[in-house]
């Protein structure tokens, strides 16, 4: 593309030549005459406003049809380009996926996308082709809001640059977008699971282009690029026992004059019967058999993950989902100990229930945010804990109280499957997330090898 900065306008004039009334947009560039003719003078002047804009904003101009490069179209012969194809991945994913999986697909395309642009001149920044992304070009279209008019520009721009959807079958440009989810927005070196996660929303892309026959295989899969190592393997050092944790909750109730005490509960649901927090938070009065004495049983069927609201159906915080790895309508029975049935009993004295019969909200009525959770639970351990320990990994997230959980029933002998059903993982997973958190298992099984050996 020949392009030039040397721009240049005129009035817009009334074309008089014409039977019927219209205007004349004129301009310049690179010294050759440009005009165009819009049917009013409202459309002639908004035209003219666009092209002015794009100058003002940097913009290269093409010589040969006088427009900016944000406003050149692209050829429809080269097929999809990256952008298209993203916006269809994430339309055909929307409605079946949860919020936290659009939410997941989107980040990994604001990488990916603005990887895979031609080098046109008056490229916007990373973090403005991020947001145009986020807000607006990958959610549905009856999601998008009105563009205002340097962002319509931005996405004018990338709308050029995007390469064609097939361009991807070379390894360097490939290996661009790979390069692009190794590292954070801020350029700083991304998690392993992180990279893994992203990584997964390109093959997926390309596996649904193959599907559509618009790629004849997914060339992915002749790159050779090495995978950062990641480990799903809880760190033990996070774990408290039971003294620890009872320390814990007890300090939660001293935040505050009524946020810890309100909250000590969820935190209590997550420790003694290891619940996610969204499985916390979707616990309801019907879901709790609670004696007068003895164990007591929660019967888990619902979920609220917490998602950015733009990705959400409900248009809030948060959705309600079926369990996680279960089939929609399977519910989950988690036998709790007496010391959990007494805490539910009083919470429910104290606070009652809400409307629908959830459990754990605000003074207000409102679900607790993943935020409130973490921050509540920051000021307990700082009370719960001298500053050593403070310091530690030991139980720095509230998440850490259901890995408590798990590793207490799994070094106290309870057989695997019983733990994966109540935790509700596979066994193969569970022993896999905790195989390091299993105390005195190697002393066990020397007894056993040595006491075989010996018959």
């Amino acid at each position: 593309m020949n392009s030039s900065y040397d721009v240049k306008f005129w009035e817009i004039r009334r074309n008089k030549s014409s039977k019927t009334a219209s205007y004349e947009v004129r301009w310049t560039v690179g010294g050759r005459q440009r005009s165009k003719t819009r049917r009013t003078k409202a459309l002639a002047e908004s035209f003219l406003s666009d092209l002015r804009q794009a100058a003002k904003n940097g913009e290269a101009f093409d010589i040969a049809t006088g427009l900016p490069v944000s406003m050149l179209a692209p050829d429809p012969k080269a097929g999809p380009t990256v952008l298209t194809f993203a916006q269809e991945y994430m339309r055909r994913r929307w409605k079946a996926s949860a919020a936290r999986t659009r939410e997941t697909d989107t980040y990994a395309l604001m990488a990916l996308v603005p990887a895979f642009v031609k080098e046109l001149p008056g490229k916007p920044d990373d973090a403005e082709l991020r947001t145009v992304l986020r807000d607006h070009a990958l959610l549905p279209e009856d999601r998008r809001g009105e563009l205002p008019g340097n962002r319509a520009a931005v996405l004018r721009w990338l709308e050029t640059a995007s390469l064609p959807l097939a361009d991807l079958q070379e390894a360097s440009v490939l290996r661009r977008g790979l390069d692009a989810i190794s590292v954070t927005f801020s350029g700083k070196k991304a998690a392993a699971n992180t990279v893994l996660r992203k990584r997964e929303v390109l093959n997926h892309l390309l596996e649904l282009a193959v599907e559509e026959k618009v790629l004849p295989s997914n060339p992915l899969r002749e790159i050779k690029w090495t995978p950062p190592k990641s480990t799903e393997a809880v760190d033990p050092r996070t774990v408290v026992n039971p003294r620890q944790a009872g320390a814990l909750l007890a300090a939660v109730t001293c935040v505050g004059r009524s946020r810890g005490p309100r909250i000590m509960a969820l935190y209590a649901c997550m420790y003694y019967a290891a619940l996610r927090p969204e499985e916390a938070a979707g616990l309801r009065r019907e879901n709790c058999q609670l004696p007068d004495e003895g164990w007591g049983m929660l019967t888990l069927e619902k979920a609220r993950p917490q998602a950015n609201k733009r990705y959400t159906d409900s248009g809030e915080a948060h959705d309600e989902r079926g369990l996680k790895h279960r089939a929609e309508r399977e519910t989950r029975p988690i036998p709790i100990p007496p010391v959990l049935v007494a805490i539910l009993r009083e919470h429910m004295k104290r606070y009652g229930v809400a409307d629908d019969g959830r459990l754990f909200r605000t003074a207000k009525g409102r679900p607790y945010t993943a935020s409130a959770i973490s921050r509540i639970w920051q000021e307990a351990r700082a009370i719960a804990f001298p500053p050593e320990q403070a310091a530690s990994p030991l139980a720095a997230r509230p998440y850490d109280l259901r890995h408590a959980a798990v590793s207490l029933w799994l070094n106290a002998g309870v057989p695997a499957t019983e733990v994966a059903q109540r935790a509700g993982h596979s066994v193969d997973v569970l022993l896999r997330v905790y195989a390091k958190c299993m105390e005195g298992q190697q002393e066990h099984a020397n007894c056993k090898i040595g006491g075989a050996l010996d018959n």
